[in-house]
């Protein structure tokens, strides 16, 4: 039943002519907007910055310990069913109660009951982790006031039968809402439609009590004409159409709701669904996105690249927009930091660019371009930085205008499907960023690379009512996921959002596919995935491919932790959970064996950890005295074998203890080494943006007097490790270059100084200066004692050679699908490693790949055999591998080429067929062939 206040009853079996009109006069309150206590809308709110309380300015403070399982139901945790329980409401937000009172301030009320009947199925397992408690629901009679009933104040009271408060919270509502409004979800033109001679709005806001939609005739204008929008009952949106095209025009929306904890508020909000902005994202641009005006020259018939017909063919490099072009004065200085920078093809980083392509690179994947909250997109600093090698007077710039400068990863998403407007040449021009966003990507295709975006739907950079929060202000309570008393997640760093609601996957669909089929995005990198659920996943896969009918490749950080770690909340799409699905995760198993220790290491562990590139058992440094250093080598060894397999679960191999077994009976930690099905589901990589380059972390680990020589080489080994591995190769700019950050950890925000890249290859920017105190003061021990040796900066030499070297790598490649087989089967049947099991040579690993199966020839294979060794000893090393006696083996073209970096194997590498014994130089990769017209 609905009760007043008082307790008299308003809603029951007896009709009368009192109760009618009391329904009529509930109805008044709950229609919107028509509410009698709230301030008149006057044009000029539309430009207030984002929002004002308009009732209840002092709202007593609630958490949100119950959860709406479904429309009806809801269940209060760790709470007996045993009492009275009340669902009290008001339009006004005044509730009050405490403990041991009364409730105050309500328009009414609803009775719940217990429910003890039998929840579908899918509703138990999406709220399985819902502690157990007092499970309520409401009479189906009264079902039909709950849409209205949600635009108020709502607050769960458990009372004893004199009416007095014995425990009071609200609720959590994605699971109503979902359930209400199951028809949003077809909602196909959510945000902003424009044709000929209409512009259509439409806003999923289904607890807002009144919503306009603002009109801008420019980014800075007043508000030249607002328009209310009408509230669709079944879907939730809110929808109005203008009989014109406002293309080029600026549009906010003005909503009443009520926000938990602050009353009824009228917030100004720019639209979720934004496709541009003005500048600092203050106004959402209007924008027809197959408009002429939107499209640069030549866009309708450029067109992809087609180098990559599976997703193992994928050679990534990770590179950031600003990073790329800053420090490079080749560049006109208008582009530097920009979109636009990669048009300039005769620049010295867009003819690196154009070189890698042409050995084998087959993507860019830049960090975040979607719009970023934490980049001032007006007058940001490029402050002068200077100081010697170990001086802290670079990072006491860099942080003192770190909020400020022109800097960020970008990993702060503000309006996921909007370009970010500090990387457009004029920001407050909604249609520059477009443009410019597109220029970016032809260029880039032009040179035969495709584009990967990272895009970073696990978080928002604000909640609530925080100025930069925007989906909190629509729907508050909804987008975000919620812990046990209802504040927002943050284990991603920032506001987790919830991909398990409807609308919250639904946004992430809907702007992947206006990305993948308006920009022409060809592969997404999901960062931290796993906090996303793998049904969600599957549907925007096949989603994407639908919109744009092509393959999209998908890959993500498949880490598991934080309030959905094993599958607490959902089927997570992590590295144990997506088996099969052709998504691809990152592996640590070994990059953490190639570099030595883990991604968390601090302290005297970052030296100590060595790795199997770095000394590990046979060139220790001087904090590593292990006595089991040789079988920490032999475990090592074994999971840089796994990497190179592809990381498969079903893939065979000899062990370290002389055992065949599959290598998810491999133990990595407390998992299973082997954990994909599929190549296609692995990324392998040595380094990315996170944490030390690979130069760094070797400047901890590698005896403090190895030489630059020795360093360049050591680098190529690891890149070289990750070129010859089964599945997606991934790669950081700069890592060719010998990249540098003055050891810092986590570079997200410090500034150009701490990100540079040379492409003119001269400088790596080690020892430029202690690295930001926020992240490494407890390392400057370690730190200070090498950005002053000597020995560890390398020169245009060194530099020049591992860029080569790369280049070399990816030639390689390149040159042989068997580096890049399709399947596991095929990975079982033509790989094989020698030099395995508890007496092997533990320095030198030796991987055979066939094309000689009896009628089944390998396309693109190019030789009917070929053989890799890795020596990361500082000795020569020699292998006799009886099996491959008496073959035509011979060292493959790159290594024969007069432009190779290495001179020493065309020189130093030898094949003796009488026994089948290889010679391999020191800290060298070599690979020989047997060309498919050579018969032994």
């Amino acid at each position: 039943m609905i009760w007043s206040s008082t307790g008299k009853s308003i809603a029951g079996v007896r009709q009368s002519k009192t109760h009618k009109a009391l329904l009529a006069v509930l109805a008044l309150c709950l229609s919107m907007p028509a509410l009698t206590a709230v301030p008149t809308l006057l044009p000029s709110e539309c430009d207030q910055r984002t929002f004002e309380v308009l009732l209840n300015k002092t709202q007593e403070k609630s958490d949100a310990r119950a959860v709406w399982l479904n429309r009806s139901v809801l269940r209060w945790p760790k709470l007996s069913d045993s009492g009275i329980f009340k669902l009290y409401f008001s339009s006004t937000g005044n509730i009050k109660t405490a403990k041991g009172q009364t409730v105050s301030g309500s328009d009414g009320f609803l009775v719940l009951d217990s429910f003890h009947g039998q929840l579908p199925e899918a509703v138990l397992s999406r709220f399985n982790y819902v502690a157990p408690g007092a499970q309520l629901n409401l009479r189906p009679s009264e079902l039909d006031q709950l849409p209205s009933l949600h635009k108020q104040q709502l607050l769960l009271v458990s009372q004893d039968n004199k009416g007095r408060t014995l425990d009071f919270t609200t609720a959590q509502i994605a699971g109503a809402l979902d359930d209400l409004y199951q028809d949003s979800e077809s909602v196909s033109d959510l945000g902003i439609k424009v044709s000929s001679n209409s512009t259509q709005f439409k806003l999923w806001a289904p607890t807002a009590q009144a919503v306009s939609v603002c009109v801008y005739d420019n980014a800075n204008s007043k508000v030249s004409s607002r328009h209310e929008m009408k509230w669709g009952t079944k879907t939730g949106v809110w929808t109005s159409k203008i009989n014109s095209n406002l293309q080029g025009k600026y549009y906010r929306y003005l909503l009443d709701v009520h926000a938990p904890n602050y009353g009824l508020v009228r917030n100004v909000v720019t639209d979720p669904y934004s496709l541009s902005l003005s500048e600092n994202s203050q106004r959402s641009y209007i924008a027809d996105l197959d408009s002429k005006a939107l499209t640069p020259a030549g866009w309708e018939q450029s067109a992809p690249p087609t180098k990559v017909q599976q997703q193992t063919d994928m050679v990534i490099y990770e590179l950031h927009v600003r990073d790329f072009s800053i420090n490079d004065k080749s560049v006109n200085g208008a582009n530097r930091g920009k979109y636009l920078a990669f048009t300039e093809a005769q620049s010295d980083g867009m003819k690196h660019l154009s070189t890698l392509s042409k050995a084998g690179l087959t993507d860019v994947h830049l960090l975040p371009v979607f719009d970023i909250a934490t980049i001032p997109e007006k007058n940001c600093v490029s402050p002068k930085v200077e100081g010697k090698a170990d001086s802290d007077q670079q990072q006491k710039v860099v942080l003192a205008s770190a909020s400020a400068d022109c800097f960020n990863w970008g990993y702060d998403p503000y309006h996921f499907t909007a370009p970010e407007g500090s990387y457009s040449s004029d920001a407050n021009d909604g249609a520059k960023r477009i443009i410019e966003f597109r220029r970016m990507v032809k260029a880039l295709h032009d040179n035969g690379l495709r584009v990967g975006m990272d895009v970073v739907y696990n978080h928002t950079s604000n909640s609530g009512q925080n100025e930069k929060s925007v989906l909190d202000r629509i729907v508050p309570g909804y987008y975000h996921r919620l812990n046990a008393n209802g504040d927002v997640e943050r284990s991603t760093c920032c506001d987790n959002t919830a991909t398990e609601n409807t609308m919250m996957a639904k946004l992430m669909l809907d702007s992947t596919a206006v990305w993948a089929k308006h920009y022409k995005i060809d592969s997404f990198r999901f960062d931290l995935m796993g906090h996303q659920p793998r049904a969600a996943m599957l549907r925007l896969q096949e989603r994407v491919n639908r919109e744009t009918g092509r393959h999209i490749n998908l890959i993500g950080e498949g880490w598991n932790f934080g309030e959905v770690a094993n599958g607490n909340r959902f089927v997570q799409a992590s590295q144990l959970s997506l088996n099969g699905s052709g998504i691809g995760t990152f592996s640590d198993r070994a990059r953490d064996a190639i570099r030595g220790g883990s991604a968390g290491d601090s302290g005297e562990a970052l030296v100590k950890n060595q790795g199997f590139i770095n000394g590990l058992g046979y060139d220790q440094n001087e904090a590593n005295s292990s006595v089991s250093a040789r079988a920490e080598l032999l475990k090592a060894s074994d999971m840089v074998k796994v990497g190179l397999a592809g990381s498969l679960r079903g893939f065979q191999m000899q062990g370290m203890d002389g055992n065949t077994k599959r290598l998810e009976q491999f133990q990595y930690g407390d998992q299973a080494a082997g954990y994909v099905s599929q190549p296609s589901e692995v990324v392998n990589y040595v380094d990315n943006h996170d944490n030390q380059t690979l130069f760094d972390i070797n400047a901890y680990k590698l005896p403090l007097n190895t030489s630059a020589d020795d360093r360049a080489r050591v680098q190529v080994l690891g890149m070289a490790l990750n070129a010859f591995s089964q599945g997606v190769a991934y790669f950081h700019a700069g890592i060719e270059t010998l990249r540098s950050k003055s050891m810092d950890g986590n570079s997200y925000d410090s500034g150009d100084w701490f990100n540079r890249l040379d492409w003119k290859f001269n400088d790596n920017y080690f020892a430029t200066g202690l690295p930001p105190a926020r992240d490494n003061e407890k390392n400057y021990a370690l730190i200070k004692p090498r950005l002053q040796n000597g020995l560890i900066k390398p020169g245009p030499q060194q530099i020049q050679f591992a860029r080569d070297g790369f280049t070399d790598l990816l030639k390689i490649r390149a040159s042989s699908s068997l580096f890049r087989l399709a399947t596991a089967e095929d990975i079982q049947q033509r790989l094989t490693f020698y030099n395995t099991g508890p007496e092997q040579n533990p320095v030198l690993l030796a991987g055979h790949l066939s094309n000689s199966l009896t009628g089944k020839k390998y396309e693109g294979a190019n030789f009917s055999e070929l053989i890799y060794f890795i020596n990361v000893d500082k000795k020569p090393q020699q292998i006799k591998i009886a099996a491959e006696g008496n073959k035509a083996y011979e060292l493959h073209p790159v290594h024969l080429s007069s432009d190779a970096a290495d001179k020493r194997p065309a020189t130093q590498a030898k094949y003796q067929p009488l026994d089948g014994r290889f010679t391999i130089p020191a800290r060298t990769a070599v690979v020989f062939v047997i060309k498919e017209t050579t018969k032994p």
